[in-house]
């Protein structure tokens, strides 16, 4: 049966107004992108200022605490003399000592104190060192000495992040025996590589937590007018590059 004019004009018009309305619909997901992209990079700013005040807050008032905690125990244990309350005392030190310990793990982890008093370069060496380290795995790490130009904190705290997030994905899911870091200065950028000798991956696999963690890394990097490249594949271990314009 033929359909009247009308319902063969339908499908027709129907296009006609898509097409007319994709600009608009165009315009509106950029805009809407454009207004995610700023509110995300908004809330890690954020995120990032609230672990410092929190770092400082820990390191100063809690740290202060447990100072004098062990001030008064040492002021104790040189008036006891019975062997008992002598390995009280002993314990107790011990447990301030651990919580002492955990303040500063805590801390570091929050905001990196070698970062803000002795620059990029030495708190990258310093993390690298002590996480591969504990994971047995061997480093190869090339950076720049921090007697010069003093990276700017913004970019500083990006770097630091995305190569944190790196190493612990590297610990977590590579197998890699080996671990690569390289800082520089080149073409106006810094550049930092990220480089495993582990068992790689197919980049569009589902992969625990990695592509959240990656969507992360490149959201950081762009914010800084930056450039982010992943390169992985079964085998082969894994290579992460990012650039960020110096004068961002």
């Amino acid at each position: 049966m033929t359909q009247p004019p009308e319902k063969q004009q339908q499908p027709q018009q129907q296009q006609q107004q898509a097409a007319s309305n994709a600009p608009e619909i165009d315009r509106l997901v950029e805009s809407r992108t454009r207004e995610l992209s700023a509110l995300s990079s908004h809330l890690q700013s954020l995120a990032e200022k609230e672990k410092s005040q929190l770092a400082r807050t820990l390191h100063d008032e809690l740290g202060g605490l447990l100072t004098a905690a062990k001030m008064d125990l040492s002021w104790l244990q040189s008036r006891v003399d019975t062997p008992a309350y002598q390995e009280r005392l002993a314990q107790l030190g011990s447990v301030l000592d651990e919580a002492m310990g955990l303040k500063r793990r805590v801390v570091e982890e929050l905001r990196p104190s070698l970062l803000d008093h002795f620059g990029l370069a030495t708190a990258l060496r310093a993390y690298v060192d002590s996480v591969c380290g504990k994971a047995n795995m061997r480093t190869d790490i090339r950076l720049p000495d921090d007697g010069g130009a003093p990276v700017p904190k913004d970019v500083a705290i990006t770097l630091f992040r995305i190569v944190q997030e790196g190493v612990n994905n590297i610990i977590r899911h590579s197998g890699a025996q080996h671990v690569t870091l390289e800082l520089a200065t080149s073409g106006g950028e810094y550049v930092v590589t990220l480089q495993d000798d582990g068992r790689g991956f197919h980049l569009n696999s589902e992969r625990d937590g990695w592509p959240h963690g990656i969507m992360g890394m490149q959201h950081r990097v762009r914010a800084l007018g930056g450039r982010f490249s992943l390169a992985s594949a079964p085998g082969h271990g894994t290579t992460l590059r990012v650039a960020i314009p110096i004068n961002h």
